[in-house]
């Protein structure tokens, strides 16, 4: 089977799996609806800043696995080959899932930073890698989740150029994926301007649409 072959089921695996809540339900285990504190967002930099770094590290695994997971198993289970395009879009899927979860009714998902970190270590390992360790460093440096998340986002598409030593398509695809990052995290972007964005540990976070 080619990858133009790839049954349509596929993709809505690839979504449902992306629809995944997994902050959501994390707040619950802990007593919180994290869509009413701090961001209000429901992915692993809430998590990180709400709940503190344990429960963000798991968010941000799980969340990495959503992406992973349909992406490097499904083509192998339905038998394509050779189709990382396809691989591409079941990764897409993933990351819509996330953004806009249907378990959710398509309200109150993450940005897709740890769901796209999962799409591209399947498709590109090292560079995957590359961006999670850039992402790990900064964030153990700064304590600021989201400017990790920006790294790591600017690291994965240079990361593939530079193992391939040219711009192939997939590194375009990782350049696509890096404006997206910075386009979910403007609102991010605007505080590290104005130097009042929270960091990991710090003051207890505000009501959601507040500063945090």
């Amino acid at each position: 089977m080619t990858g133009l072959d790839l049954p349509l089921w596929t993709l809505g695996v690839a979504y449902l799996a992306g629809s995944f809540p997994t902050a959501y339900l994390v707040g619950k285990a802990n007593g919180v609806d994290l869509r009413t504190v701090g961001s209000g967002n429901l992915g692993a930099t809430n998590v990180f800043r709400t709940l503190g770094w344990k429960w963000g590290l798991l968010v941000y695994l799980v969340d990495g696995l959503k992406g992973l997971l349909p992406t490097a198993l499904l083509p192998g289970i339905v038998g394509v080959e050779g189709g990382w395009p396809w691989g591409v879009a079941l990764g897409v899927l993933a990351i819509v899932g996330h953004v806009k979860p249907i378990f959710l009714m398509g309200k109150g998902g993450g940005k897709g930073v740890a769901t796209a970190s999962g799409v591209f270590f399947a498709l590109a390992p090292v560079a995957g890698a590359s961006a999670m360790a850039a992402f790990a460093v900064t964030v153990a440096l700064t304590r600021y989740v989201s400017l990790g998340s920006l790294i790591g986002a600017v690291v994965l598409p240079v990361a593939m150029m530079v193992q391939a030593r040219a711009v192939t398509p997939l590194s375009i695809v990782g350049i696509v994926i890096a404006a997206f990052v910075f386009y979910t995290h403007r609102e991010n972007i605007g505080r590290l301007m104005r130097g009042n964005e929270r960091k990991i540990g710090g003051d207890k976070p505000a009501q959601a649409g507040g500063a945090a």
